[in-house]
């Protein structure tokens, strides 16, 4: 019987894909000093630089089985959490055969380990719903270019509202950010209001 051979460790370099002109660092906890419900999370790397509390994992083009995928991800948050590097992480699935493949393996194995699914639903038609996520914290999202799904335009923030009403609004994901600048951050200042609101 030979070992079984392990993946080589990445040689690229990884390059920043933060827009700082944007938002800070300094911006960043800024936004989290005044308001102490605010986590703010990125895919990898400049945790202490950028004071973030987790991480979003959002694989979408794979070059490994769903379990060797499952374990690299999954054994990468045990080990953030259990060292403290983050209080959360988060997964972001949407419905393409080989991105659910691999995301439902990691989920049935450390489900336990994610705290919520940004599951894409401005990807899909109004009405989609996400089940596979069982147990899951499920955020709702939209996309501030305006394509696909349920836009804040067209009863995002009263689908949020009825939600919130029920106890089941753990968060709201959006995509991007940078094509939100030119409208002056309108849906995440509307989202971030929505949230600070009390039950």
């Amino acid at each position: 019987m030979t070992p079984q051979l392990l993946p080589l460790p990445p040689t690229e370099k990884f390059n920043i894909f933060w827009d700082s002109d944007n938002l800070s660092p300094s911006q960043v906890s800024s936004i989290k000093n005044r308001h102490s419900n605010v986590k703010v999370a990125l895919s990898l790397g400049g945790d202490s630089q950028y004071n973030l509390d987790g991480i979003d994992i959002d694989y979408e083009h794979f070059q490994a089985d769903p379990d060797t995928f499952t374990e690299c991800i999954g054994q990468l948050i045990t080990a953030l959490k259990r060292n403290r590097v983050i209080s959360f992480a988060s997964i972001a699935p949407f419905d393409d055969d080989q991105v659910q493949s691999h995301y439902l393996a990691l989920w049935r194995k450390y489900g336990h380990q994610i705290d919520y699914v940004n599951f894409q639903f401005y990807a899909y038609d109004q009405g989609t719903t996400s089940s596979n996520y069982n147990g899951g914290k499920v955020l709702v999202s939209f996309i501030s270019g305006g394509s696909g799904g349920l836009s804040p335009a067209d009863g995002f923030f009263t689908a949020c509202s009825k939600l919130k009403s029920q106890n089941q609004l753990h968060g709201i994901f959006v995509w991007s950010a940078d094509d939100s600048k030119a409208d002056g951050f309108r849906y995440e200042k509307q989202s971030q209001d929505l949230l600070a609101i009390p039950h």
